[in-house]
């Protein structure tokens, strides 16, 4: 009886010790006031740390590091804990740095989006008359389209006088214009050829391409035909009555739509490609506008774009840039680049490149398209950079990429981060250049996938230079180089790629979409997991200057960021495309989903 009498007071003499030690190693709250403390594997996108919480305030991280640490800021009935161990990842919240979702969401209200499935019946059949229905209904002046398949059209490509007959069938007869999926080339019925002066009223083609710098208007047995390419498309539709089409109020909209679209997927940083595509400040307005009422929650960059053949009214295009900048900037809002096209697409014949495209059945070896001369482009950049604007330059064959990186190199402010964007190829010798003077780049990650079939045609084709049927779109060559790289999706030209930051991400690591008919398309560029994060976060931020407030999670930054469902650092790599954001953060408040 005393040996179970000294057991039981043994054992409660332990259980007491290891209360008292339970009760001595609590953490009790430090005094600091904290509105959110999370805890998880925590992605920083500084470097390639991880960490296990941060702690927020006021809207920015007050304290990274360990559960530990964090707990110390929870004040009981105050702070708002999220646990997200085990849950997946936390990390910062992701950035495009370079899409046109004014451009698409503007088509899908003021005209029609075509699938690039959609076979030249289904457009003719089906989505130009709808489309010419809706803007009857409207009272439109004008139709516009994006979408369709230059492959799937090109062996009987549809004319204006197919587009004129469905005018006539519907008693409707407005300017009508459809981009195809890349939208540098455009399909346009009589009326909108007449309207641009292309066309007289009698029918007659009055203008050929040689009128337009930088496109060509399609010409056969002397009339126009309706198909245009590159700059002629876009002379075409500055011609129209773009105030009527996109107003204050579609543009108000649509960023609305944008902003869901965007927050949903994890995207809180957005530069937008061409932010007047409509040849207004419908969009400029309405993005001021909505950050002014506290709407935006996202940071949003604009470009305004200046066209070749628009060259004589050059000094008037950058004064109105700075015109924009100084009117509608604001604390999300970054009206500070403008954008210029140098060519077109490799894989459209269009693109700058060096060797030469091959001789085919119906054109001579060619060098594809130039819209500006490496003198014009240093001049632009001299002065925009000395106006406070940067400069965001689509390129995609290699000649185009050498010209923007000299013109940059030569004239350029190397703090400015003058940046090319797609950058298909890019020479050797321009690698130094880009690091030395702080060019950036902006990367279609998405874009590095090929079905089996794909080189094996381009090369049968001629469509792409020899050499450049797979050996396109560098990714680690730019984190070798140290030079700055950032994601894009370029939507709506997505090319049957995914825009979510991680089918992004997992195209990038591997080089695949679809396992079963698909190769990488180089497969020595792609990225580290940790490389593939960085791109889609704090390379955006740098990109869009606002590298010191955002784009990692580091104390005293905006706690910008987002939580994964799995964990897409550890995962297989084929399950990463299947990670979603289970919501967003901005600026320490929730903004997807909203209860």
């Amino acid at each position: 009886m005393m040996k179970n009498f000294f057991r039981i007071t043994l054992l409660l003499s332990v259980t007491g010790m290891v209360a008292s030690c339970q009760k001595n190693t609590k953490i009790e709250w430090n005094g600091e006031e904290t509105d959110l403390v999370v805890y998880g594997k925590i992605f920083t996108s500084k470097g390639d740390k991880t960490v296990e919480a941060f702690a927020v305030k006021d809207g920015r991280y007050t304290y990274v590091g360990s559960r530990e640490g964090a707990a110390a800021y929870v004040q009981e009935g105050k702070t708002e804990v999220v646990d997200w161990s085990d849950k997946g990842l936390v990390m910062p919240s992701c950035g495009d740095g370079h899409a046109h979702y004014m451009t698409g969401y503007g088509f899908k209200t003021v005209g029609a989006m075509i699938k690039n499935t959609d076979t030249k019946d289904d457009f003719l059949k089906k989505i130009v008359p709808e489309a010419l229905k809706k803007a009857k209904e409207n009272g439109s002046s004008a139709v516009f389209g994006f979408g369709w398949n230059y492959l799937n059209f090109k062996d009987d490509m549809p004319t204006r006088n197919d587009l004129d007959k469905i005018c006539k069938e519907l008693n409707y007869n407005v300017p009508m214009y459809f981009a195809d999926e890349e939208g540098h080339k455009g399909l346009a019925n009589t009326q909108c050829l007449i309207k641009a002066g292309i066309m007289n009223n009698d029918g007659k083609t009055i203008m050929n391409s040689d009128a337009i710098r930088g496109g060509e208007i399609v010409i056969e047995e002397g009339n126009a035909t309706g198909f245009l390419k590159e700059q002629a498309g876009t002379y075409v539709r500055s011609k129209l009555d773009n105030d009527k089409l996109y107003t204050s109020e579609v543009a108000s909209a649509n960023l609305k739509d944008i902003q869901k679209h965007l927050l949903k997927n994890g995207y809180t940083m957005y530069m937008d490609g061409w932010s007047n595509y409509f040849f207004n400040d419908n969009f400029y307005k309405a993005a001021k506008s909505m950050d002014d009422d506290g709407q935006l929650h996202l940071i949003l960059g604009l470009s305004r774009e200046i066209e070749s053949w628009a060259k004589d009214s050059l000094n008037n295009a950058i004064k109105e840039a700075v015109s924009y900048k100084t009117t509608y900037s604001s604390a999300h809002v970054l009206p500070r680049w403008i954008k210029l096209f140098i060519d077109g697409t490799v894989e459209g014949g269009t693109g700058y490149v060096d060797p030469l495209y091959p001789a085919t059945e119906t054109q001579p070896e060619h060098q594809g398209l130039q819209n500006w001369e490496q003198g014009e482009v240093q001049a632009i950049t001299a002065a925009a950079n000395e106006a406070g604007l940067s400069m965001h330059i689509h390129t995609m064959g290699n000649k185009a990429v050498d010209l923007c990186v000299n013109a940059f190199a030569d004239d350029g402010m190397d703090e400015m981060r003058n940046t090319i964007v797609h950058v298909r190829n890019v020479m050797d010798n321009d690698w130094q250049l880009m690091a030395d003077h702080r060019i950036y780049a902006v990367s279609g990650m998405h874009w590095h996938h090929l079905h089996f079939f794909g080189s094996a045609y381009m090369w049968w084709t001629g469509m792409v230079p020899p050499g450049m049927e797979t050996e396109s779109y560098p990714m680690k060559s730019f984190f070798d180089y140290k030079i700055n790289m950032s994601s894009h999706t370029d939507y709506p030209a997505l090319s049957g790629s995914p825009e979510d930051p991680f089918g992004i991400m997992e195209i990038a690591v591997t080089g695949i979409w679809d396992p079963t008919a698909e190769l990488p398309w180089w497969k020595p560029e792609l990225l580290t997991r940790e490389q593939a994060l960085k791109a889609l976060t704090i390379n955006v931020a740098k990109q869009m200057f606002v590298d010191e407030e955002r784009g990692s999670i580091e104390k005293g930054k905006y706690a910008d960021f987002i939580l994964v469902d799995k964990d897409v650092l550890s995962c297989e790599p084929d399950d990463i495309r299947n990670a979603k954001t289970a919501a967003t953060y901005f600026e320490g408040n929730k903004v997807y989903p909203l209860e």
